[in-house]
């Protein structure tokens, strides 16, 4: 069994910073890939940032030049630091993993709330 569990969502002011981790545990013999996706009310769930075991990352145009993802493979944990958060982004933010043959896992959601 693999689980994934998020920490630090919140409630932050426009302009300001916060920092997402996710921690992969249990039964993983690979991770390909981690990332982050968000979910806003009444919208799709969409990538916000991934990034390979390579190091190579992706990440959503309305985000670049504003987050950072990245990642430790020895602990198979990824963060996502978001600066200069804007009210569009607030969101249920998802951590994904992309393990073992590429399977994908997901943890429970955690709330990023950005006022104005």
């Amino acid at each position: 069994q693999v689980q994934l569990v998020e920490s630090g969502g919140g409630l932050v002011q426009a302009g300001g910073s916060l920092r997402l981790s996710c921690a992969a545990s249990g039964s993983i013999f690979s991770v390909n890939a981690m990332g982050w996706y968000r979910q806003a009310p009444g919208k799709q769930r969409e990538l916000v940032a991934s990034i390979t075991n390579g190091g190579r990352t992706n990440y959503a145009d309305s985000v670049k030049g504003r987050f950072t993802i990245s990642r430790d493979n020895a602990k198979n944990t990824v963060t996502l630091q978001m600066n200069s958060l804007k009210p569009e982004d607030t969101a249920i933010y998802y951590c994904n993993g992309k393990l073992n043959g590429w399977r994908d896992y997901w943890g429970q959601g955690t709330q990023v709330t950005v006022s104005s």
